[in-house]
């Protein structure tokens, strides 16, 4: 009976205690990286600030660095038109010349097209990384992923915005009251493509500056100008002649990708995360960049 245990407990050891080499254990390793790399950290200013500035470089490069179309952009000008009156939505004309009538509302509008597509998108950002760091990440993929998948549009479908359609009497308002700041009219117009209407990033820009805000704001005069920032933005591009009603809708479009995009990554919605990251280490690829940088 003795003879009987030992044996029984030498396989059971045996059994419970199998000696498990590196490649064995390197794929269960790989299955731990991937919840790591998703969980959102706390962001670091010094990376954020790099990540935006080279990723806006990286989008203003490739954008105007698609051919340029001319012939296609206007061909594609026409169809857009000629769709949108067949849908009985081709008023931008109408609004473009009853703003145009109102000097001091057509100078403002041109200033807000200029301005406020940067300044309310980077000051959202900022807001975000103060009081929410535990969203941010994913509330920037967001945005990254809509920025990311409007190159497709540039390229495969050039268009002109309607201040440069042939045959349509369209006022090209920054030109006509001489204001400054537009990268599509006057001296600037060398330096952006002109023919990068399709889709709005202004729209896609703006919705997501308004949804980020209504769904984690939490005064409600604070949500609802959120809601109302898109809505304005969609009334100055057509109102100063740079977009159709159609490039916003491209720019929705866009914005329903980049959430996705965020939401299969983080298995969330951006405002369904915590507040605060749940994880405090540092985030696997930045580990590895700065080991990389220390050895060498």
């Amino acid at each position: 009976m003795g003879e009987s245990s030992v044996k029984t407990l030498e396989t059971r050891t045996e059994v419970s205690s199998p000696h498990v080499t590196g490649d064995e254990a390197r794929p269960g390793a790989q299955r731990a990286l991937l919840p790591r790399l998703r969980a959102p950290r706390r962001p670091r200013i010094w990376f954020e600030i790099l990540l935006i500035g080279v990723s806006y470089w990286t989008y203003s490069l490739i954008r105007n660095a698609v051919p340029e179309q001319k012939a296609d952009a206007l061909a594609n000008a026409d169809w857009l038109w000629d769709l949108e009156r067949t849908l009985g939505i081709a008023v931008e004309q109408s609004v473009n010349h009853a703003v145009n009538s109102v000097t001091w509302l057509v100078v403002g509008m041109n200033y807000y097209y200029a301005t406020l597509h940067f300044v309310v998108t980077i000051g959202v950002l900022v807001w975000i990384y103060r009081f929410h760091p535990g969203r941010y990440a994913a509330a920037r993929m967001v945005l990254f992923a809509t920025t990311g998948v409007a190159l497709l549009g540039y390229y495969f479908f050039p268009l002109a915005p309607p201040r440069l359609m042939n045959g349509q009497d369209f006022v090209d308002t920054v030109l006509v009251h001489h204001t400054w700041g537009s990268m599509a009219s006057g001296n600037l117009k060398h330096m952006s493509n002109q023919y990068a209407a399709m889709p709005s990033m202004h729209i896609g820009w703006s919705l997501w500056c308004g949804l980020t805000i209504f769904a984690v704001a939490s005064a409600p005069w604070a949500r609802i100008l959120g809601l109302l920032y898109p809505v304005a933005t969609l009334v100055v591009i057509v109102a100063t002649a740079n977009h159709f009603w159609l490039d916003a809708a491209g720019g929705m479009l866009c914005l329903a990708f980049g959430y996705a995009v965020s939401r299969s990554w983080y298995g969330a919605l951006p405002h369904r995360l915590p507040r605060e990251p749940q994880a405090t280490d540092a985030h696997p690829a930045t580990a590895a960049l700065l080991n990389r940088f220390r050895g060498a």
